[in-house]
């Protein structure tokens, strides 16, 4: 691994390093939102090569757990914006991962209470914790 540290391109993308800092969903974000906890969170690693952020739901019928990103209102995009510019005033890159859940996803998560949209209408039958304890993953819309 002599090269480990070496810059590499991708694309178009030159990176510094091949160190590149994987999804790991966190669950802070209050209301769908990032907060400036999260900008210094990914500002710390802003030395790794490439920072690939936690999943982030884009739109809100593709939340699947409690407490995630989103990235499909005027605030939340704001909100990231003050993320990607820590990272970049400190020298880093950043792609957002965009995550929709599927059926992986409950009703209480969702403002109008409605159910989960996927690729179909199969329950996972998998539990998940929400704002009013576990609940098992109902039947998805489609």
């Amino acid at each position: 691994m002599d090269d480990f540290f070496e810059p590499m391109t991708m694309g178009e993308l030159t990176l510094p390093n091949r160190l590149v800092m994987t999804p790991m969903t966190r669950s802070r974000a209050r209301g769908g939102l990032v907060t400036e906890l999260t900008a210094e969170y990914y500002g710390q690693r802003a030395a790794a090569g490439l920072i690939i952020t936690e999943g982030t739901q884009p739109c809100v019928l593709g939340q699947g757990y409690i407490d995630t990103p989103g990235l499909h209102a005027p605030e939340q995009v704001a909100a990231w914006r003050r993320v990607t510019e820590e990272v970049h005033r400190r020298g880093g890159r950043v792609f957002v991962q965009l995550m929709h859940s599927g059926r992986i996803g409950h009703p209480v998560l969702y403002p109008g209470g409605e159910l989960p949209v996927a690729s179909s209408a199969i329950a996972s039958g998998e539990r998940l914790y929400t704002p009013r304890g576990c609940s098992t993953t109902p039947r998805p819309a489609r």
